[in-house]
Formats: structure tokens, C-alpha cells, sequence
């Protein structure tokens, strides 16, 4: 079978990122398991004291509680059972006993479907029946523009509830969880989107990367999309994609001195956009200059952490308090150690 030089040499670079993992060192153990247990502590405390279920705690916060699981982290039952029991029913979600003026049920459908997924794959829940019931779900939400926007104006924005292109790229990350007709309409047209994302900012040039690396996994032989253009060559002259060119370059420009990311290439550094940029690295740990851009990140999130185990809430605008907000910055600063340890 023809797979075309494009494909073989992401496929390539995907393959060997696990191969090039550094080893830890003491005191990443240490930010890490401090951010375990910060986590641990705080996820199911939200759903025992206000008796609902949020996206920050049991959808964030809680995926990565998973993916410390799957990582050998001890995380005791208690922690999650209550996630669980909520994330393995979807029909309740749109029933849940939050603030109206504090959510948006489209926000809910793509957080819990992604912590379901996370909780799918580290073995904590065994029966995939649930994520089929959960992707009808979020594909039934998708917009007219093929989007899942986000509407909270009551609260202080979160760079997750206020990024149309990672709620897109989370919701499409669910559907290609399965295959199905009732959802490859609506999986079909959220690439399109994707597709068409200019990496202007560090959370689309982000979003693009983790789409190409995702992708790349899922097409097996099939031809790369015609937006995949060969105008750029990797190692040994082999064509890769411009959009995987440009999001590197867009993200070597835009890290700070610091060794951390704002939204943008003038933006003082955030933990949520820093934790964004090294989750969509941590797959391209094969090209040039990427290892170096992976530990100043790395030590930035490890300068940033506060005494208990979490982060400075990043919000938009930046500098707003939130318990939320911390969760959610908390929960994406402890995937994007754990994914490039």
C-alpha cells in the first residue's frame, strides 16, 4: 500500500516522541506529585459540598487525575468515584443542579465527554458504551459554522470557555472516539474547521499541532488532507505539512524569556497557555530546537506552582480570581507534565 512521504514522516515523528521522553528530574517529581495530591483533594470536594458536577473539578481537574492513574500515580477510588458514577451516565448531564447563569451545557457535553475519555483510557471505566451516548451528545451540539462556541457572560473567562478553536478541537477529539454515521457528518465537518485555523495565537498554533498529531494516528495510509501543503521540508528533504511548520515556528517565537506562553507573541506568560503550548509539542519531540522549548516550559510551570500543589488561576482577561479558573489552569498544567516527563 502507497502512504504518501508526508504521512511516513509525521507518523514518524508522532511514533518516536515516546522514545525521547527525559528522564524527570527531582524536582518535577516533586511539582508533579504536589499537583496529585492538590487534585485529588479538590476534585470531589466540589461535587460532595455543592451537590453538582463541574466542568473545571470533574471535567479538567479530573482528566487529569486519569492520566496520573495511567501514569502509576496511586489515586484512591474516593477521589473519582463520584466523577465516575456522573461522567458513565450522560443522560443526566443536562440535569445537573448547577447556576444556570454559571454554565453553558455545551461547555458541559465536550469537558465531560473528554474526562470520560480520559477515564476510558486509563482503565478506570471499562464499558464504552457510555462514550457512544456521550459523542451523540456533543455532536448534536455542534454549530451552524461547524464550531462549538462557548456563552458564559456571567463569569470570569477561562482561556477554555473562551477559545472557540480548543472547545472545536475537544469536541472533535471525542468524535473520533466512534466510528459511526449518526457522527461522522458532524466529525467530517469539525476538520474542516480545524483545517482552516491559522496559528496566529499560541492556543490555535497549539490546537493545530495537537490536531495533526491526533490525525496523523487516525488516518492509517489514507492520504493527508489537501490543506496539508509539501511547501516545507523536514529531515532529509522529506515534505511536511506548512501548518506543522508554522505552528513550531509560531510557538518558538512566542515563548517568553521565562520559558512559558502567553496567548499571544507579546503576552506575559500564563500557566493554561504554557500548559496548552507543551501538550502540543510533547508529539513533535523530534523536531529541531522542540526538546529545549519543552524544558523551559517545563521549568516555568515547576517556578509558577503555588505551595498547595496548584496554579494561579489564568483567565481572560488575565489576572482575574477564580476558583474555577484555578482548577481548570491546575488540571492542564499537571496533563502537560505528565505528557512530556
Amino acid at each position: 500500500m502507497y502512504r504518501s512521504p508526508i504521512i511516513l514522516a509525521l507518523t514518524a515523528i508522532v511514533l518516536t516522541a515516546c522514545a525521547n521522553h527525559p528522564k524527570p528530574t527531582d524536582a518535577s517529581k516533586a511539582t508533579e506529585a504536589r499537583a496529585v495530591e492538590f487534585l485529588k483533594r479538590e476534585v470531589p470536594a466540589w461535587s460532595r459540598e455543592n451537590n453538582c458536577y463541574s466542568c473545571h473539578n470533574n471535567g479538567d481537574a479530573a482528566r487529569a487525575l486519569f492520566a496520573a492513574r495511567a501514569q502509576g500515580y496511586q489515586i484512591p477510588s474516593a477521589a473519582l468515584e463520584d466523577t465516575v458514577a456522573w461522567l458513565t451516565a450522560p443522560s443526566n448531564w443536562n440535569h445537573n443542579k448547577g447556576d444556570p447563569g454559571f454554565s453553558d451545557q455545551r461547555l458541559a457535553d465536550v469537558q465531560f465527554a473528554a474526562s470520560l475519555a480520559a477515564a476510558l483510557e486509563s482503565g478506570t471505566v471499562k464499558d464504552a458504551q457510555a462514550m457512544k451516548a456521550a459523542v451523540i451528545k456533543v455532536a448534536k451540539a455542534q454549530a451552524d459554522d461547524s464550531s462549538w462556541p462557548i456563552d458564559m457572560p456571567n463569569t470570569v473567562r477561562s482561556p477554555t470557555t473562551n477559545r472557540v478553536t480548543l472547545a472545536t478541537y475537544m469536541a472533535w477529539d471525542s468524535l473520533r472516539r466512534i466510528s459511526s454515521l449518526e457522527i461522522s457528518k458532524a466529525r467530517q465537518k469539525a476538520e474542516e474547521r480545524l483545517l482552516a485555523i491559522k496559528p496566529d495565537s499560541v492556543p490555535n498554533a497549539a490546537v493545530l499541532l495537537l490536531f495533526m498529531a491526533k490525525e496523523v494516528k487516525g488516518r492509517a495510509g489514507s492520504p493527508l488532507p489537501a490543506a496539508y501543503s509539501n511547501a516545507h521540508n523536514g529531515a532529509h528533504g522529506v515534505p511536511r505539512p506548512t501548518s506543522l511548520a508554522s505552528s513550531l515556528e509560531f510557538l518558538r517565537r512566542a515563548q517568553t524569556r521565562d520559558g512559558g506562553w502567553g496567548p499571544y507573541e507579546d503576552s506575559p506568560p500564563e500557566a493554561f497557555d504554557t500548559a496548552l503550548a507543551l501538550l502540543a509539542l510533547a508529539a513533535f519531540r523530534t523536531e529541531t530546537g522542540v526538546p529545549e522549548m519543552i524544558r523551559r516550559g517545563r521549568e516555568f510551570l515547576i517556578a509558577t506552582q503555588l505551595k498547595d500543589g496548584s496554579w494561579p488561576a489564568t483567565t481572560r482577561p488575565s489576572g482575574g480570581q477564580s476558583y474555577a479558573q484555578q482548577m481548570s489552569t491546575s488540571g492542564w498544567a499537571t496533563l502537560a507534565l505528565l505528557a512530556t516527563r
